[in-house]
């Protein structure tokens, strides 16, 4: 199903002093995704102290609104990130089109790739 929600969970690990960066950086990117993402539906960003790390999760409409969120948004702050953040696994859960699979990990990302086999939901 190609116009499928695709939820994207990934983590960043702040490097020494620099967690309150790495909040601040993703307090702009949730900003320009709400902003100029109209196909990312939600985004949710949650904080261990202890291990500094960053834990988010981005839903989208589909898979070329993860496709347009890596394009723009996400480029424009991934070499600052890097910078400040070691990333973690990036679980894409949803249908991925295999040239999306190769551009994420051309960008260096450990990345899984699962499509949704069962689940509900309540409304």
């Amino acid at each position: 199903m190609i116009n499928q929600e695709v939820m994207v969970v990934y983590k960043w690990t702040a490097k020494e002093g620099q967690s309150e960066t790495l909040k601040g950086i993703y307090r702009e990117v949730s900003q320009q995704m709400e902003d100029n993402e109209p196909d990312a539906k939600h985004v949710e960003c949650y904080f261990d102290q202890t291990s500094s790390t960053l834990v988010v999760m981005d839903l989208f409409a589909n898979a070329s609104a993860v496709g347009f969120h890596l394009g723009t948004t996400a480029a424009g702050h991934f070499e600052n990130l890097l910078s400040i953040a070691n990333p973690g696994e990036f679980l894409f859960c949803g249908e991925i089109p295999e040239v999306m699979k190769q551009a994420a990990l051309s960008m260096g990302l450990k990345a899984t790739f699962a499509p949704r086999v069962f689940g509900f939901q309540r409304e």
